[in-house]
């Protein structure tokens, strides 16, 4: 259903949308008990895509940075390929997460089977190899790149080939897939209640409640997979956000009517599609027509497959979803992005993918509360005609989490020169285009904070912007703020003034 509902809301002709191995990962927790919950999310993710699309809050991926979708999508690799490592040599496993899975190999590798070991790491080994196929220098580069591209098919054909040639009678010499339902499944509304234990029936407010914390990562997994994909292979053009989780939240919620599990783009289609050559949305028609036909009359072959082909044809497709080159890049470039890229993977891989991106934000978030709470300031000492002028350069702009921050350092500079020394103090305003009522009290507070310490303030060439914020707050301060003259001139005027001041006192 993705696929056809594409092709009129999608704005992204490579783009194919249907269930991805991320989205399997984070939606198997949830089906343990019920399939009727992976539908029921399918359906509530795409109502919360939609809404999202209409309110225009694309922008709202911008904040979720590089380091964390690179963690993420390297955590979720790897522990997709962990899960199939049991598989791949015909070992049983009850749980498909990384740790479990790995300890489940190790304490139960006497029980791997021969057949499907040589099968499983042959076929890994092969797929390795016809990837590479591609490039090799010869005269058939159209055949080879066919190959390449189609080396995932010709492995299960393979894999259900020996499958069924090699069976004794009703027992196979693989670990196979087993039946699958044969057909389409019925149109209907998503399920809002499901079976419990002992007899009981949950309601709709018992699954919102068990599905808990993945009615907001399952969407906005959804939209990151989608849109990346769409920026990766749109060549220039700009992307529509929101109109691509338009389109995605209208694919999940009629999937939803066919028992879907939540959907988003696929890498893999899509670079398949792209490499095909597809030059409109229309390319999804063929993707959905086959899996139609697929699911009408090849399901009895498909109980064939052994585990141990699929199992090699996920591992390979992992190895090559880790990000490398994106993780050096970034260590090169600035290497205190690896904290949020380490906690993201961390915790994706030791707790769940749903809390390790919240994390992930949560820790580029802190840094950037910070880096507001700290803004660079610069202070250092002049003689500006024989008079001592503490010049305040502040590089960033200016809100509410630093207004403290250059008060107590600027009281601290003066008084570390010791008593009467600086005469007066200049804040460059040129970086400081907007400021909030905040900083207006705190530049108020700074002047009187500085008159006790027998040091005058003045605000030279600040955004006329900024400096009316401090005006309307209090008319009388104007005479703080110099605009058009040089320092000189601002420090000549300001002693002329004091010492007229100090005349006029001498005088009464």
């Amino acid at each position: 259903m993705g696929c056809f509902v594409y092709i009129v809301l999608g704005t992204c002709k490579d783009i194919t949308v249907g269930p991805t191995a991320i989205m399997a990962l984070m939606v198997q927790t949830h089906v343990t008990g019920s399939a009727d919950y992976a539908v029921l999310l399918c359906f509530l993710s795409g109502c919360v895509i939609l809404i999202l699309g209409f309110l225009n809050l694309g922008v709202l991926v911008r904040f979720i940075s590089v380091p964390v979708t690179t963690a993420f999508t390297t955590a979720a690799a790897i522990t997709i390929g962990s899960g199939q490592i049991n598989n791949l040599f015909g070992i049983k496993s009850p749980s498909n997460e990384f740790l479990e899975s790995w300890e489940n190999f190790f304490t139960h590798i006497k029980e791997a089977r021969l057949n499907d070991s040589l099968l499983g790491v042959i076929t890994l080994v092969v797929l390795l190899l016809l990837r590479k196929v591609k490039d090799l220098p010869c005269g058939y580069k159209v055949l080879t790149k066919y190959i390449s591209l189609s080396r995932n098919a010709l492995a299960v054909i393979i894999g259900i080939v020996l499958c069924y040639c090699l069976k004794d009678g009703d027992k196979l010499p693989f670990r196979a897939s087993g039946e699958i339902t044969k057909g389409i499944p019925d149109f209907k509304l998503p399920p809002f209640s499901t079976p419990g234990e002992n007899g009981t029936t949950l309601g709709f407010g018992d699954m919102v409640s068990n599905l808990g914390a993945s009615l907001a990562s399952i969407p906005l997994i959804s939209i990151l997979e989608s849109i990346a994909i769409a920026k990766a292979f749109s060549k220039g053009k700009i992307v529509d956000a929101s109109q691509e989780m338009i389109a995605l939240g209208c694919c999940n919620i009629l999937s939803s009517f066919f028992s879907s599990m939540p959907i988003t783009g696929s890498f893999t289609r899509t670079s398949i599609n792209h490499s095909s050559g597809v030059q409109t949305t229309m390319g999804g028609a063929a993707t959905g027509v086959l899996v139609l036909m697929a699911l009408a009359f090849l399901t009895t072959t498909f109980s064939y497959i052994p585990k141990a082909t699929l199992a090699a044809i996920i591992i390979s497709a992992m190895i090559f979803m880790v990000e490398y080159e994106r993780i050096y890049e970034i260590w090169k470039s600035k290497k205190i992005d690896i904290i949020p890229l380490a906690v993201t993977a961390c915790v994706c891989l030791f707790w769940s993918l749903e809390y390790g991106m919240v994390c992930g934000i949560a820790v580029n978030a802190i840094f950037i509360l910070y880096k507001s709470a700290r803004p660079k300031i610069q202070i250092h000492l002049e003689k500006i005609n024989s008079t001592p002028v503490a010049i305040v350069e502040v590089q960033e702009n200016l809100c509410y989490s630093s207004a403290e921050y250059l008060k107590s350092k600027l009281i601290k500079f003066v008084a570390i020169q010791g008593d009467g020394i600086v005469k007066l103090v200049v804040i460059k305003g040129e970086e400081i285009t907007n400021i909030d009522s905040t900083v207006a009290m705190n530049i108020i507070s700074l002047k009187e904070d500085l008159s006790m310490l027998n040091c005058d303030l003045i605000c030279w060439n600040w955004n006329y912007e900024a400096a009316g914020v401090v005006c309307r707050l209090h008319k009388k301060e104007r005479s703080m703020f110099k605009f058009g003259k040089s320092l000189e001139d601002v420090v000549t005027d300001m002693a002329e003034s004091t010492t007229l001041q100090l005349d006029t006192v001498n005088e009464d």
